[in-house]
């Protein structure tokens, strides 16, 4: 499989994700190792990554970071693609990838942009259109920042973009997408109040306003129709009730009522949710902006 070229893992984190690891492992077929590191899901993830013929590790989940850090060094072959479970590796960027194996890679990491998909529509605006994360990357030198949430692998100097993005499909139901809105703003509030923030009327009814304004005006959200539309108002309401909740934990003297499951959840919930719909985004060590790379060329410098 991998003749005439590196041989390829791909590592996909899983938890709890039996209605989604099925397509993504298909898509990530052409690897040489498929490695599913699981946080001891309770459904069917482990028994499917089995059927398919992944090799299944499991280990417990602190945060996205220290999980993939953990993930990393287990990896059979140098050179590691990583996968979550709600994306999918296109066919277009797997020849891509594969081409850029072939021909000797350059550098030690790659970003791959990521197609967002929100009710079945990519979006491309709400601020959504821009992202882009460095998955592609050798075993032995990367490794992602130690962050509880928004961690990106540590890799010096301007990488290149691949050309093809994976498909993200984060957001597929209301019903499916609620619970991780609960848990992230049970968990962002209660890390707030930790921090000895406080809500008042600023913080409850202008930071969503903002938040809405930010992602339905200034990046261009009106023009994705309804789906912006509703989008950007899921973001206002995902900082409204985080400061409401922030709020109410003050009336109640940090009577915060946040169950153990919620807790043992919210960093991933903050990990998955809070690219999206945050308030705010990571400032990120990009290179030049607009510039992709081909297969097998440097990043042009700064």
């Amino acid at each position: 499989m991998s003749a005439g070229r590196p041989p390829l893992t791909v590592i996909v984190p899983t938890f709890n994700e039996e209605s989604t690891l099925r397509d993504c492992l298909d898509s990530v077929r052409f690897a040489d190792e498929i490695l599913v590191v699981d946080s001891y899901s309770s459904d069917a993830t482990v028994a499917i990554a089995r059927e398919l013929g992944a090799r299944v590790l499991q280990h417990e989940y602190v945060y996205s970071a220290k999980q993939k850090n953990w993930s990393i060094p287990q990896a059979t072959h140098e050179w590691v693609l990583l996968v979550d479970s709600d994306e999918r590796v296109t066919p277009e960027l797997r020849d891509e990838i594969l081409a850029l194996l072939a021909s000797g890679p350059r550098h030690d990491g790659y970003w791959i942009l990521r197609a967002n998909h929100f009710l079945g529509r990519r979006i491309r605006r709400c601020g959504w259109g821009t992202d882009k994360v460095i998955r592609l990357f050798r075993r032995d030198v990367a490794r992602y920042e130690d962050r509880e949430v928004h961690a990106e692998i540590d890799l010096p100097g301007p990488l290149p973009v691949l050309r093809h993005p994976l498909e993200h499909r984060s957001f597929r139901s209301f019903g499916q997408y609620w619970r991780k809105l609960q848990i992230y703003s049970e968990w962002g509030a209660a890390q707030l109040y930790k921090d000895g923030r406080k809500a008042g009327a600023l913080q409850i009814f202008g930071r969503p306003v903002t938040r809405f304004f930010k992602m339905y005006v200034v990046r261009l959200g009106f023009l994705e129709g309804l789906h912006g539309l509703v989008l950007s108002m899921l973001g206002a309401f995902t900082v409204y009730l985080k400061y409401a909740r922030l709020w109410e934990m003050h009336v109640l003297k940090g009577a915060t009522g946040i169950t153990p499951q919620v807790e043992a959840d919210g960093l991933q919930a903050q990990e998955q949710i809070g690219r999206m719909v945050d308030e705010e985004r990571r400032p990120r060590h990009d290179r030049a902006p607009g510039h992709t790379a081909r297969p097998g060329q440097p990043a042009r410098p700064r």
